[in-house]
C-alpha cells in the first residue's frame, strides 16, 4: 500500500509531512510520488490565514476527484486541526480528517480506513493530547536532499492579537538540547549540509525546560556536528535577540549571517494593538545590535499592513520605517481577519481596497532597496548552495544570504559540472531585483 501526500503551508507543515513519511514507512507502508500511484492520498493542509485556507480546501477537491479510482483521501494539519468537526459535516468527499498531533496514529488509521470506512471520520486531537515536550521524530528525505529543517519547538506562547497558531498548536514546547543535537548528527549523515533551525519562536528556545533561553548554548553545540556546513535562523522575535545571540551568531562561522526577524510592524500604536512586546525603538536597537556585529548580515523580515485601527499615521510610520532601515529581505501580508483571534473580533477593520493599497506600496519600495543590495555585490565572490541547472547550461543556487524557496537566487555559469549540494565560489557579474548572475571562479576578491 502506497500513500502520497500534499503538503501546504509553511516549513513546518513540510517537517510535518517528513515524520509522518517516516512513520508510514517504518510500519511497511511505501510513499508515492504522485496521488496517480497512491492507494491513499494525504493533504497536509495549512489554516493560518484565509488565502492559506482557500488553497488548502481547493487542494482537497481537487485531490477528492481521485477517490473516483477507489483512493482513499486523508486530511491532516491546521486547516483540519481547527476545523475538523466543520469539514466533516461539509465534506462527505474526505474518507478522514485528523490534525497536528496525530502522525504517529496516521499508519493504523489508514490501514484501517482501507479495509472499512471508518464510522467516525473526525479523529483529530484534542489540545489537551498535546505532549509537554517536543519529542525527536525520525524523518523522511527525498534522495539527494543536502538542505532540511530542524524544528526545535512547537507551538507558541506568545498571543498576539491576529494570531491563531496558539490555538491550534498548543503551547510552546522545546525539544531537548540533546535531541536537537542528535537529529542534526542524523540528518548530516543523511547527506544534509545545511539546517534551517525552526519554530513559532526560535529564540524562545528552551525556557520551558531549562527554564531560560537557550538559543546561543544550543547554536554553541550544533557547530560541533560535522558535516553541516550552513546553520541559518528562522522566526526570531526581536524582544528576545540578546547580546549573546548575536556574539555566537558573529563568532561560529558556521551560523549564516543571516536573521529572519517577523517585526510585523514599526508603530508603537499598531504594535501595542498587535499584542506585541516590540516597540519601534526597540526594534531599532535590536536591528543596529545585529548589524554591528555582523556588518554583511541580510536581516529578513515579514509586515503586517491593515491591521484593524491602523491609521494613515501609522502606515506613513511604516513607510519611513521601511526606507530608513533597507531590509535586504522583506516580504508583505495584508491582514486577514480570523475569527477566534482579538483582531478579528474589533470593528474597525480595514477596507481590502486600502489594504492592498498599502501592500503594493511598500512592496514597490522595497523592490528598489533590493535592487540596489543586490547592485552593491556586483565584483564580489559569493559562496554558492548548487540548487538546479537550467535548460540552457547554466546553474541555479543561492548564498549564505537567502533562505531557501523565499529569498534570492543566484544564476551562474561553470566550466565544471555541479550537483544539487555543492558549494562553489562566484562572481557576481550583474544583478536584477531578486537576482544575481556571476560565474565560478577560485579567486577570492
Amino acid at each position: 500500500m502506497k500513500v502520497y501526500f500534499e503538503t501546504l503551508g509553511c516549513p513546518k507543515n513540510f517537517n510535518d509531512t517528513q515524520a509522518a513519511e517516516a512513520f508510514c514507512l517504518n510500519e511497511g507502508l511505501g510513499i508515492a510520488d504522485g496521488p496517480e500511484s497512491a492507494d491513499v492520498i494525504v493533504v497536509n493542509t495549512c489554516g493560518f490565514i484565509n488565502d492559506a485556507k482557500k488553497e488548502s480546501i481547493d487542494k482537497i477537491f481537487e485531490m477528492a476527484e481521485y477517490r473516483e479510482e477507489g483512493k482513499k483521501l486523508v486530511v491532516s494539519g491546521c486547516l483540519s486541526q481547527r476545523y475538523a468537526a466543520e469539514l466533516t459535516s461539509e465534506m462527505p468527499e474526505v474518507d478522514l480528517f485528523v490534525g497536528v498531533n496525530d502522525y504517529e496514529r496516521l499508519p493504523g488509521l489508514i490501514r484501517s480506513l482501507t479495509d472499512s470506512p471508518l464510522e467516525n471520520r473526525n479523529l483529530s486531537s484534542s489540545d489537551c493530547e498535546y505532549a509537554s515536550r517536543l519529542p525527536l521524530l525520525d524523518r523522511h528525505l527525498e534522495e539527494g536532499s543536502y538542505s532540511a529543517t530542524l524544528r526545535i519547538a512547537e507551538g507558541c506562547d506568545n498571543r498576539c492579537a491576529y494570531c491563531v497558531i496558539p490555538s491550534i498548536r498548543g503551547g510552546y514546547r522545546s525539544k531537548s538540547m540533546e535531541d536537537v543535537v542528535k537529529e542534526a548528527e542524523i540528518l548530516a549523515k543523511k547527506g544534509i549540509k545545511e539546517i534551517i533551525l525552526i519554530a513559532q519562536d526560535v529564540t524562545n528556545y528552551g525556557v520551558d525546560i531549562y527554564g531560560k533561553f537557550m538559543l546561543p548554548e544550543l547554536l554553541k553545540e550544533l557547530v560541533k556536528v560535522e558535516g553541516i556546513r550552513w546553520i541559518r535562523l528562522m522566526y526570531c522575535y526581536e524582544d528576545r535577540i540578546s547580546d549573546e545571540l548575536i556574539r555566537v551568531m558573529a563568532e561560529e562561522p558556521k551560523i549564516c549571517n543571516y536573521i529572519d526577524v517577523p517585526i510585523q510592524h514599526s508603530s508603537d500604536n499598531t504594535l501595542k494593538e498587535m499584542k506585541r512586546r516590540s516597540t519601534g525603538a526597540s526594534i531599532r536597537d535590536t536591528l543596529g545590535r545585529l548589524r554591528a556585529a555582523m556588518p554583511d548580515i541580510a536581516i529578513r523580515t515579514t509586515l503586517i499592513v491593515g491591521f484593524p485601527g491602523e491609521t494613515e499615521e501609522d502606515f506613513e510610520d511604516l513607510l519611513d520605517f521601511v526606507e530608513e532601515q533597507k531590509f535586504q529581505r522583506l516580504g508583505v501580508f495584508a491582514y486577514s481577519q480570523e475569527e477566534g483571534t482579538v483582531a478579528g473580533d474589533r470593528e474597525d477593520q480595514i477596507p481590502e481596497e486600502v489594504k492592498e493599497s498599502r501592500l503594493d506600496q511598500i512592496m514597490r519600495m522595497q523592490l528598489e532597496i533590493s535592487y540596489q543590495h543586490n547592485q552593491e555585490l556586483i565584483g564580489s565572490v559569493l559562496e554558492v548552495l548548487v540548487e538546479d541547472m537550467d535548460e540552457d547550461g547554466s546553474y541555479v543556487g543561492r548564498s549564505r544570504y537567502d533562505a531557501p524557496e523565499i529569498d534570492n537566487s543566484v544564476i551562474f555559469t561553470s566550466p565544471v559540472a555541479h550537483k544539487p549540494g555543492d558549494f562553489v565560489k562566484v562572481y557576481i557579474n550583474d544583478a536584477y531585483d531578486y537576482d544575481l548572475v556571476g560565474y565560478e571562479t577560485e579567486v577570492e576578491i
